[in-house]
């Protein structure tokens, strides 16, 4: 079988030491994941990321830069690129229909200077996003991460 790639749009919002996250639960843990998703055809990759912010949150976003690079090559029906933007929070959007994921149960604000420690996935990124907060150097392109890799907690 051959797999497919797919493209998702991710953003990093941050506001006041903290980064917005998207919470899923299934029957056994919680963890959190980038709000974001997949690119539909002729949809530039920054109008990827506000849809889907507005979709999933409600909430309006003015996308800057690309910070991210990370892929899932095995463990899903896709072989899946997400690329990651920084983004200016703008505020809720006004009598936003929500077309929240499956197994969404809200978000959260995390705290970046303890995002090593969190359930954050994919968890190469955690220690990236701390480093580009605090203007260390940090890697824009991090490779592959799939289902059973350790966890990345330094």
């Amino acid at each position: 079988m051959e797999k497919t790639i797919r493209n998702s749009a991710k953003a990093l919002i941050i506001k006041d030491g903290k980064m917005l996250a998207i919470k899923i639960k299934d029957e056994n843990q919680e963890w959190y994941i980038m709000p974001g998703g997949g690119q539909e055809p002729e949809e530039l990759l920054p109008e990827t990321v506000c849809r889907e912010i507005a979709e999933e949150l409600g909430l309006d976003v003015k996308v800057k830069e690309l910070v991210f690079v990370i892929e899932g090559a095995h463990g899903e029906k896709f072989h899946r690129v997400d690329l990651v933007f920084s983004c200016e929070y703008i505020g809720k959007i006004k009598n936003a229909v929500l077309n929240e994921d499956k197994n969404q149960v809200g978000y959260d604000w995390l705290e970046i200077k303890s995002l090593n420690q969190s359930q954050l996935y994919p968890s190469k990124l955690r220690r990236q996003i701390m480093n580009l907060y605090e203007g260390k150097e940090y890697k824009l392109y991090l490779g592959n991460e799939e289902i059973g890799d350790p966890e990345v907690t330094d």
